[in-house]
C-alpha cells in the first residue's frame, strides 16, 4: 500500500492527513479506522476535501465506510470543510459540540466572522466556500459520551478554554487524545533536541485561561501516552509538554493583566507575546534566531493578541 505524501500512517490504524493549509505540516485531519469502519476527526478547510477522499482511496476504503465526521470545534481550520466532506460520504453523520451544531447547519455567521478578520482574498485562497451540513445528519456530543467506531470506543470530553464549542476525543486503543486546539500548537519547525515546544492558543473570541487550564488537567487525568494535535501531529510525553505550556500560559495571563488599560494595547500585546515566546523557546533549548521565531509565529502573535484583548474586555 502506497500512501500519498500528505498522509502518514500512525500506530493503531490512525492516519494523519496534512490538509495543505498555509504550509506543510501546519493543519491536520485524522482518519481513524476500526473493523473496516472509519471516522474523520477534524477536516481542515473545504480545499482539503480532495486530500481526505484521496486518503480513503489509498487505504482501499469506500466512501460509504465512513460513519462519522467529527470536528473538535467549529473554527474553520478544523471544520471549514466538514459540510463539503459530508456531501461526499453517503453513510456519514456529523458529531459536533452542542454549541457548534448550529454553525455547521448554517455556517454564514462563521464565514462572515472569518471574512471580517482575513478579508475576501485570503478567505478564497485558504478557506473557500462553506457548505451547510443537513440538520438531519448532525448530532451533538455530550460530556462523557462514548461512541463505538467498529469495536473502538471513542469518549468525548467537553473542553472549553480555547472555545466554548470544543470537545476532545479519547481513543482508548492508543491511549491518546484528539485535542483540536485545547492542548495548544506544536509546530514541527519549533521542535529541538528536547522535543516539541507548545504554544497555548488564545485566539478570538472565547479564550478563558482558567477554563483552558482545567481542560488540560482533565486531559492529563487519563494518563495519556500521546496527543493528536491539529497543529500538528502526534506528540508524546504529554505531561512534559503540558508543564511547559501551562507555565507559558501563566506568563501570557500576567502580560495581559499588566496591559489591561494600556493605550495601543494590541501593539503592546503583540510585542509582549513575541518576547514571551522567544524567551520560552530559548529556555526550551531552541537555537533559532529571534527573527526566525517571530517570522514563523507572526500570524499567531497577532491573533493571540486579539483574543487576549477580547478576554481582557470581558473582565471590565
Amino acid at each position: 500500500m502506497t500512501l500519498p505524501s500528505f498522509v502518514e500512517s500512525l500506530p493503531h490504524q490512525i492516519y494523519v492527513i496534512d490538509t495543505g493549509l498555509v504550509r506543510d505540516r501546519f493543519d491536520a485531519a485524522y482518519l481513524v479506522v476500526s473493523e473496516g469502519r472509519a471516522a474523520f476527526v477534524d477536516t481542515g478547510t473545504t480545499h482539503a476535501v480532495p486530500r481526505l477522499l484521496a486518503a480513503l482511496a489509498a487505504l482501499g476504503l469506500e466512501r460509504s465506510a465512513v460513519d462519522w465526521v467529527i470536528p473538535t470545534h467549529v473554527h474553520l481550520d478544523h471544520a471549514g470543510g466538514a459540510g463539503a466532506l459530508l456531501q461526499e460520504l453517503p453513510s456519514a453523520r456529523m458529531l459536533v459540540h452542542p454549541r457548534g451544531a448550529r454553525h455547521m447547519i448554517d455556517p454564514s455567521a462563521l464565514y462572515q466572522g472569518a471574512l471580517a478578520i482575513y478579508g475576501q482574498e485570503r478567505m478564497d485562497r485558504e478557506y473557500g466556500r462553506l457548505i451547510p451540513a443537513p440538520a438531519s445528519h448532525v448530532q451533538v456530543s455530550s460530556d462523557g459520551q462514548v461512541l463505538e467506531l467498529g469495536r473502538r470506543p471513542l469518549r468525548f470530553m467537553d473542553t472549553p478554554g480555547h472555545a466554548k464549542h470544543h470537545h476532545c476525543i479519547w481513543d482508548a486503543l492508543s491511549q491518546g487524545w484528539f485535542t483540536g486546539d485545547t492542548f495548544g500548537l506544536c509546530y514541527p519547525e519549533l521542535a529541538d533536541a528536547h522535543g516539541v515546544w507548545s504554544l497555548p492558543t488564545t485566539t478570538p473570541i472565547q479564550f478563558e485561561p482558567e477554563l483552558l487550564r482545567a481542560s488540560i488537567e482533565r486531559l492529563l487525568s487519563f494518563n495519556p501516552r500521546c496527543m493528536y494535535l491539529t497543529h500538528f501531529g502526534r506528540v508524546e510525553m504529554p505531561e512534559r509538554i503540558a508543564e511547559q505550556q501551562l507555565a507559558l500560559l501563566d506568563n501570557v495571563v500576567q502580560l495581559g493583566l499588566s496591559l489591561r488599560s494600556s493605550p495601543d494595547r494590541q501593539r503592546h500585546l503583540e510585542r509582549g507575546l513575541a518576547e514571551l515566546y522567544c524567551e520560552s523557546l530559548r529556555e526550551h533549548g531552541s537555537l533559532l534566531s529571534r527573527e526566525a521565531i517571530v517570522q514563523l509565529l507572526e500570524p499567531d502573535i497577532s491573533l493571540n493578541a486579539s483574543g487576549m484583548g477580547v478576554w481582557l474586555d470581558r473582565l471590565d
